[in-house]
């Protein structure tokens, strides 16, 4: 019994959150004595400079190639912009300094696998740029928080929720199994994988809230909750502007300079990749609950066809159907089974006589009339790297009759398919070249 408490208690805890307010301090004792008219010294001044938040700030800003020089510092403490606020600011680090910051990080967690772990160094900052990010998340992380006179307690709580979400995320996901599989793929299909984590920033705002029926911005200004509600009004075209976007990266009509560009602009204040990524995650949670949408963005690869199976089954009932994402980007990466196309040539089929060894990617064994239809020959793989519908490079593009084949009444574990046409020929664009889906045929 004693050697079991004693392992207990060198059980790593999940949370190590810790608030370090040095720099807001040191920058509010220099705005003070300039208040009171008296001099500031230079031991005023490398107070702030050797403070751990304003040293942290200044590695953060060299390593995104930005200009932050002391004198520039200094320039900006003794702004007559910031004089006036200093009161203002006091009575915020205060309000923070009071927040619950374990709350936060509990809130967290419930959105995170269980071995998530949240260990992190939180700085409410005093400076010239307005905006709050991580830095550094796989070392030391650190939370940089904008010290905002407007930010209540509560949405103090929130916010830090949100971006310890996604400290935590950093550290359990994605596995390494998932990382090698990604690592397999071609180079364009990694980048749209890596864009799709940017939904990151959607599934954060719904574990800072609390769950899907809390409203994401429940404790903010009626402003930002009400441009929230606007935005939200958008979700089918904004998918679909991010769909394009994804398109023109496995296409390779987009630089890696221009899809950076693209990428960055659906952040915005909260864009696309925070009200489409709630969105999906409200939706993917209420249809098949918290853990089936944790694994979801854990692995990217599953994250849009799972959306996909749950806005159908919503669209059966909604008087507004949802958009859903094309045939097209699933097929270049998802790990499960393919789902139907667009439609433009008809692919050559042919039934076969036993699996092809696609774990988790064949028809289920509860639909015994349809099956996959499957290139003849040497089956090349198309440059959206999928093997039943985009592979379709045979030049002449001729037709083939094709038959159902009870050996792909299969089933291997994963997310069950998205329903497929019922007819024995799959239609679908021919392309051009192979991604190099190496180690999945």
């Amino acid at each position: 019994m004693t050697l079991w408490a004693s392992a207990q208690d060198r059980k790593p805890s999940r949370v190590d959150v810790s608030l370090v307010t040095d720099e807001a301090e040191a920058v509010l004792a220099v705005l003070a004595k300039k208040s009171a008219n008296e001099p500031v010294t230079q031991a005023d001044w490398a107070r702030i400079f050797s403070s751990q938040g304003y040293v942290r700030l200044k590695q953060r800003e060299v390593s995104m190639k930005r200009s932050f020089e002391d004198t520039d510092f200094q320039k900006f403490v003794l702004s007559d912009e910031l004089a006036p606020r200093a009161e203002l600011l006091v009575e915020t680090l205060v309000r923070w300094k009071n927040a619950d910051v374990t709350r936060s990080a509990r809130l967290a967690l419930a959105y995170l696998p269980k071995e998530a772990r949240i260990r992190a160094k939180i700085y409410p900052v005093i400076k010239p740029r307005d905006n709050s990010f991580v830095f550094d998340v796989k070392n030391d992380p650190a939370i940089f928080l904008y010290l905002d006179p407007t930010v209540g307690r509560e949405k103090f709580e929130n916010t830090l929720a949100h971006e310890l979400h996604h400290i935590g995320y950093g550290s359990s996901c994605p596995t390494q199994r998932t990382s090698e599989a990604i690592a397999r793929l071609g180079p364009n299909t990694r980048t749209v994988l890596q864009w799709i984590g940017a939904f990151g920033e959607g599934f954060a705002m719904l574990a800072a809230a609390g769950g899907p029926n809390r409203h994401p911005h429940a404790v903010s200004l009626v402003n930002e909750r009400a441009r929230w509600d606007r935005d939200m009004m958008n979700f089918n075209s904004d998918l679909k502007r991010v769909e394009t976007f994804f398109l023109g990266i496995l296409e390779g009509r987009l630089s890696a300079d221009e899809a950076q560009k693209d990428g960055f602009a659906f952040f915005g204040v909260q864009g696309p990749w925070y009200t489409v990524g709630w969105k999906m995650s409200v939706l993917i949670e209420r249809t098949y609950g918290r853990q089936k949408l944790i694994a979801c963005m854990c692995d990217p690869r599953r994250l849009l066809q799972t959306f996909n199976q749950a806005a159908l089954k919503y669209n059966r009932k909604a008087p507004e159907p949802l958009a859903s994402w094309s045939g097209v980007v699933i097929n270049s990466f998802s790990p499960l089974a393919p789902v139907p196309c667009p439609t433009d040539h008809l692919i050559p089929g042919k039934a076969l006589t036993q699996s092809q060894g696609w774990e988790g990617r064949l028809a289920p064994a509860a639909s015994p009339h349809r099956t996959l239809n499957t290139l003849q020959g040497s089956h090349p793989i198309s440059r959206l790297g999928r093997v039943a519908c985009p592979r379709c490079l045979a030049p002449q593009r001729p037709q083939y009759s094709a038959r159902l084949s009870p050996n792909l009444k299969v089933g291997k574990g994963g997310l069950p398919p998205l329903p497929r046409p019922t007819e024995t020929s799959i239609l679908c664009k021919a392309l051009t070249q192979s991604q190099g889906w190496e180690g999945w045929l």
